[in-house]
């Protein structure tokens, strides 16, 4: 261990190493808590690819010295091929991601400051990878939490939904590159910047193969822990956010394992509870360090007598492009599907009532849903929730309510089944489910989609769809919403929902004739907290850190120019010194939407992420930038990667692929 640091109540090392069975090192940080070498102690480690050193340092510092100074020995491990770990890393979630946080559990185990009992945590990437590594997971691994994470890499991550493909995928494919091009610190040995040019020499753009793997295969089972919840050992505490892409996971996990698993979904996006928008929030760190303290402290723990959900129960809210607290309340319950029943709503050309009908409505295609009240990804971003939905429910065939005699409280996932005709394999079903007020505004409450061209499970049909009647099945994404008296409920229907979705290459007819949507209502009225959750709190007391700039995400609203429609967004700069290492750490985002009207095959989304790193020594800089592009049969996939030192280039990447679009 080195650069070793002692505070009243714990040590801490900058830079450990950790060796892997095939040589490869992984770079660690680690804080002991001040007794760890003569009393042994538990070990929680979070595991993910972004740099320890610099891009989440302040993050790790509120929630790794506060579990040393509880005494739990906290560890943070880079990836391999990542921040100052070697090696390279292929792909998300590849066999070796695994394979190497089992050697972390095992090395962990072995040391004189730990007592053999494991824990696993993290959000997003980490979040996953400890649902992973829980799947026949090794004794030592005693509980996991998983933040934002996600169960079905396919359906409930960034880069598909219902089987079309998420424009997300093509923001990502663009950060990935520029995280994992970023030079090791200096940590390193002196020839860190010749470890730098033969980690770029290597460099992977993951994008391709998420493209390449259109319907839900071998690819995507892989990692999607959907497929193996019987297989998992260790009690999980699964945290998510309504405003995250990824809240799914959290209901659907309480109600897969009930046994195992303890949910909390509050009104936030993608990030720890403590520090995330909009609130309120919750004090992640009190939290954690009372999950630790029953499955690490205690011996032969018993049944953690928590509610298996705790979820904040959305309610109207006058759309913005930012909310600091949403309207709502907290509630427990047991798992949603132990204490909901169905309630049936029928499409009819009056709206949505009790009674089944045919409908025979031909559904508008129209580019312009989606461009109006989308929102701004999967990050659930402060300055990019969607905005009033009245725009795009005018380029849809909507279904209302007559406005509700008594309040409507969804509480689970909401199915939807309609009998239709399609004139192409390769249409798209986008659908909206919506929180009218009496003055006319629309609120999205969720969203789903679905690739006609693949069968129930989003997989490749064994023979194509016959273009007559079709029958589909959709499910909405969990939810916890109150649709207030007086409000209208509306589920609005589109072929597009552009530039969240791609687009499908042709324009196709389709014909609605029967469709029931089934929302699952408690039988009771769901009881309030007993027991408050912890309070966010401002920590470290004491930051090593200090914000430099920081500037809220900008949103570009659509506008029709030179025949195109145009819309985007921009992350300003934003930046951290950290005073410990010496190092500004910075970034900035954008992204840009072109399309035509009713000229589908002129899609075109373009994201560009750049990272600067100045330390004493010098300032390293890289971006990454995709544009996506497409004809009938081919998506063209443009990317270029930059990495210059002190503003000389140092490596440039090009990626020029043609790749096969059979399905969306």
């Amino acid at each position: 261990m080195n650069k070793e640091k002692e505070i009243e109540s714990f040590r801490s090392f900058e830079h450990v190493w950790i060796d892997m069975p095939d040589g490869v090192r992984l770079a660690a940080r680690i804080w002991l808590p001040i007794n760890a070498l003569t009393k042994p102690a538990p070990a929680v480690f979070e595991y993910i690819p972004y740099r320890k050193v610099d891009m989440v340092r302040a993050r790790d510092e509120r929630n790794h010295p506060y579990l040393a100074e509880n005494g739990i020995v906290a560890v943070r491990v880079d990836m391999r091929g990542s921040g100052d770990s070697e090696g390279q890393m292929s792909d998300m979630y590849c066999e070796e991601e695994l394979d190497d946080a089992r050697q972390v559990i095992k090395w962990l185990t072995c040391q004189p400051w730990c007592n053999g009992k494991i824990g696993m945590f993290g959000t997003s990437w980490g979040g996953t990878a400890s649902l992973q590594a829980n799947v026949n997971a090794p004794d030592a691994l005693k509980a996991i939490i998983a933040v934002c994470a996600t169960h079905d890499r396919y359906e409930d991550d960034i880069h598909h939904m219902g089987g079309c493909l998420l424009t997300d995928s093509v923001e990502w494919g663009a950060t990935l590159p520029a995280i994992l091009g970023a030079p090791p610190s200096a940590n390193i040995e002196e020839n860190w910047f010749e470890i730098w040019k033969a980690r770029l020499d290597k460099l992977s753009f993951p994008l391709e193969k998420w493209l390449r793997n259109e319907d839900r295969g071998s690819y995507w089972r892989h990692g999607s822990v959907i497929y193996q919840s019987d297989e998992m050992r260790a009690p999980i505490l699964c945290v998510g956010g309504w405003s995250d892409r990824y809240s799914n996971s959290v209901m659907s996990l309480v109600d897969r394992r009930p046994d195992l698993t303890w949910g909390i979904v509050g009104p936030w996006g993608h990030h720890y509870p403590d520090h995330a928008h909009p609130g309120p929030g919750v004090g992640f760190q009190k939290l954690m360090l009372e999950w630790w303290q029953h499955w690490l402290i205690k011996d032969n723990p018993s049944e953690l007598e928590w509610p298996k959900l705790r979820t904040w129960v959305r309610s109207y809210d006058s759309p913005a492009d930012a909310i600091n607290i949403r309207s709502g309340s907290w509630v427990q319950t047991p798992a949603s599907k132990e204490i909901t029943f169905m309630t049936k709503w029928h499409l009819s050309k009056e709206g949505l009532n009790k009674d089944a009908s045919e409908i025979h409505l031909n559904l508008p295609y129209n580019l312009k849903a989606g461009t109006k009240g989308a929102d701004t990804g999967y990050f659930g971003r402060f300055g990019g929730l969607p905005p009033d939905q009245s725009n795009d429910d005018r380029a849809s065939l909507c279904f209302d309510t007559k406005p509700l005699e008594k309040d409507c409280l969804i509480y689970g996932a909401a199915k939807l089944e309609l009998s239709l005709k399609s004139s192409d394999h390769r249409n798209q079903l986008c659908l909206r489910l919506n929180d009218v007020a009496p003055d006319g505004t629309s609120v999205r409450i969720t969203w789903a989609i679905r690739n006609l061209a693949l069968d129930d499970n989003l997989e490749t049909p064994d023979q194509p769809f016959p273009l007559g009647d079709l029958k589909i099945r959709v499910q909405f994404p969990t939810m916890a919403y109150r649709v207030k008296a007086g409000h209208i409920l509306r589920l609005a229907v589109s072929q597009s929902y552009w530039p969240m979705v791609w687009v499908p290459p042709t324009i196709g007819e389709i014909t609605l004739h029967r469709g029931v949507i089934s929302l699952p209502e408690p039988h009771y009225e769901l009881e309030s907290l007993k027991t408050n959750l912890p309070k966010v709190e401002d920590l470290p007391s004491k930051k090593s850190y200090t914000i430099s700039t920081e500037a809220r995400l900008e949103r570009c609203p659509a506008k029709f120019e030179k025949g195109e429609i145009r819309s985007g967004w921009y992350q300003p700069y934003s930046s951290v010194y950290y005073n410990e290492t010496d190092t500004y750490f910075g970034y900035e985002t954008r992204a840009e939407f072109r399309i035509r009207p009713n000229e589908p095959l002129t899609a075109c989304c373009c994201y560009e992420h750049s990272m600067t790193f100045t330390r004493p020594n010098g300032t390293a800089s890289v971006s990454c930038k995709v544009d996506l592009k497409c004809n009938n049969s081919k998506y063209r996939l443009l990317g270029t990667f930059k990495a210059s030192w002190d503003n000389q280039i140092v490596k440039t990447r090009k990626w020029n692929l043609n790749i096969p679009r059979k399905y969306t």
